[in-house]
């Protein structure tokens, strides 16, 4: 019986790990779930566990916090020990956050089998760690495991061989479709007072739009200037209300609801309804791909191209300018009729199925 070893970190990669690890439970496998507790907050990770149907995990190591080195050191150090307490044949690892590296490195080692779920992506910004995690990760793998098309052409450009790299399709949205009805039941719009009309859902968190002042000062006029247009829900990460407080910036007006994080769930709910979503995360790019809501994405660059070219979503400068003018071409966009979404391809439901169906023929 094939085994399997799931590592995740952080919030991203258990919307990721949730449709494999069910696909693998239909299939019979031998199944290990490891939470390297890179995402220290230990109420929001059990909601979230909750909210998808998780398992507890076999391992939480409890890494917690820490520069990157740090914490990816630290994650080798204990990781180790559950390869040899476990010797599975595959270790899986998801996306692109610091225990993505780090335990493929002590697998890579040890000589055991690495499988990385979105391999492929890159943002070609080797600023971002993520890039770094990304690059490393998928030069190491035995299987890359690509969510779109593009991520074949990134892996065959940097000399991996073809017989490494599957199309798999998306992960996220196996999860994301599963618990659609789950996520509108919640009605998270309607506790917050802006159901049955327009409003905008926000995140900010990524340190190039949030450590330096004038750039978080811009962000925050954005708000204040889409507040007077339709009410905003803004989801304040808490990196991002400490830089708002030590700056000394000042909120922006009553028309945007300042909310802590929300669960998984509650984000689906208040983005499916929304006009539109304004944010410099990876999974919301997707997310509102597949849920056809438009995305401004405020960054340079994309390490997920293929919500633009067939999806919702378009990169804008993180100024005030810059956002006003992208609200008022989408606002146009929907009241002329010419917002057309797209779907990529294998962006299914089924990419799960796909995955597991990988590893057993591998």
């Amino acid at each position: 019986m094939t085994g399997l070893l799931h590592v995740v970190g952080a919030r991203p990669n258990f919307m990721k790990v949730s449709p494999v690890l069910a696909a693998g439970t239909r299939a019979g496998l031998r199944q290990t779930l490891v939470h390297t507790g890179q995402h220290y907050d230990a109420a929001m990770s059990d909601a979230f566990f909750a909210d998808l149907g998780l398992p507890a995990p076999d391992e939480n190591l409890g890494v917690g916090s820490g520069s990157h080195g740090e914490q990816t050191a630290r994650i080798m150090l204990v990781f180790e020990p559950v390869l040899d307490r476990y010797r599975p044949d595959w270790v899986v690892v998801y996306g692109d956050v610091n225990s993505t590296l780090a335990c493929a490195l002590v697998a890579a080692k040890k000589r055991i089998r690495i499988a990385h779920v979105e391999a492929g992506l890159r943002s070609r910004d080797r600023s971002m760690p993520e890039e770094i995690n990304r690059i490393v990760t998928d030069q190491l793998a035995d299987l890359c495991l690509t969510p779109s098309r593009d991520g074949d052409r990134n892996l065959l450009a940097e000399g991996i061989p073809s017989e490494r790299i599957k199309l798999v399709g998306n992960v996220m949205v196996d999860t994301l479709l599963s618990l659609r009805g789950k996520a509108r039941a919640r009605q998270v719009p309607e506790a917050l007072g802006v159901a049955g009309g327009d409003y905008a859902f926000v995140t900010l968190h990524r340190p190039s739009n949030v450590d330096p002042p004038e750039v978080l000062a811009e962000l925050l006029a954005a708000l204040d200037e889409l507040g007077r247009r339709m009410p905003v829900i803004f989801a304040v990460h808490p990196r991002t209300r400490q830089r708002i407080t030590e700056s000394g910036l000042r909120t922006p007006n009553g028309a945007v609801q300042l909310v802590e994080p929300l669960g998984y769930l509650e984000t689906v709910s208040l983005v499916e309804r929304s006009t539109l979503v304004l944010t410099d995360s990876g999974g919301l790019q997707e997310e509102t791909t597949v849920l056809g809501v438009p995305c401004l994405t405020a960054r340079g660059n994309t390490e997920r191209p293929v919500t633009i070219t067939e999806g919702t979503n378009r990169l804008v400068a993180s100024t005030r300018v810059a956002i006003g003018e992208a609200v008022d071409q989408v606002l146009a966009l929907r009241r002329d009729g010419g917002f057309h979404p797209g779907q990529p391809e294998g962006w299914d439901g089924h990419a799960g199925e796909r995955v597991v169906a990988a590893l057993r023929d591998g």
